[in-house]
């Protein structure tokens, strides 16, 4: 299977600066994620499961180790590389979900869930189609579309997180508990598309305190709970 991601040594902590204390978030974390391959990451609360995610995307900067990602121009040590090839690998290779929407003021909901695709070059028509599908697809109301998102309540502003984020395909997806605040049938919806995202390659890493929703999507998990046996590859499921 082609190699997406091969972490090496990962460690990450933060200066208390109130506390003169240093407080480690995770250490020396190594792992392998090839095409379409989904890892779960799990441990108890404050084991570094999101602060990692947040690390591999470069919202962090790690403390040691490699996090290296063979992207289409080559192999990237995202631990070290510079913000502009971090930001260019954010637009065309490297997506991020969360629970939350960060929503620019008086743009529309499929203006916003359009963007993906018409920066990376895609007709502005067909953008926009998209995005009106996967809008109805994770149940946003039709009239809400050419409406504000920073005026939805929060599973609405959710959904469309979750549309602007799946409308394009990525080689490497890492959600952060993307279920939070949708109903059964966004939820659903959701499972839907990382499925066929997982068909097409995407090599996708998860956070979900609901992790059955994910089950039969699940290849492997890694506890970061300290001292837990870090890696479980997934035999109770088809995947």
């Amino acid at each position: 299977m082609t190699c997406i991601l091969d972490v090496r040594g990962l460690s990450k902590g933060f200066q208390m600066h109130h506390l003169a204390t240093h407080m480690a978030a995770f250490s020396e974390i190594s792992l392998t994620l090839s095409a379409g391959e989904f890892l779960l990451l799990k441990g108890r609360n404050g084991a570094g499961k999101s602060t990692l995610l947040r690390t591999l995307y470069r919202s962090y900067l790690a403390q040691s180790g490699q996090i290296l990602f063979h992207s289409s121009h080559g192999v990237i040590d995202l631990a070290r590389a510079a913000d502009v090839d971090v930001t260019l690998l954010r637009r065309t290779e490297i997506g991020f979900v969360t629970q939350f929407l960060s929503a620019r003021p008086r743009v529309s909901a499929e203006e916003l869930v359009a963007e993906p695709l018409r920066q990376a070059g895609r007709d502005p028509a067909e953008a926009l189609e998209q995005a009106r599908h996967w809008l109805a697809a994770f149940g946003v109301k039709r009239t809400l579309w050419p409406a504000y998102p920073t005026t939805f309540s929060g599973g609405e502003q959710q959904k469309v997180n979750l549309a602007r984020a799946l409308i394009l395909p990525q080689r490497l997806l890492l959600l952060d508990e993307p279920t939070a605040s949708l109903d059964a049938s966004a939820r659903a919806a959701l499972i839907d598309r990382l499925a066929e995202l997982k068909a097409s390659g995407t090599a996708m890493i998860g956070v979900f305190h609901h992790p059955g929703d994910v089950a039969t999507l699940i290849d492997r998990e890694i506890d970061l709970t300290p001292d837990a046996p870090q890696e479980e590859t997934r035999t109770d499921v088809v995947v």
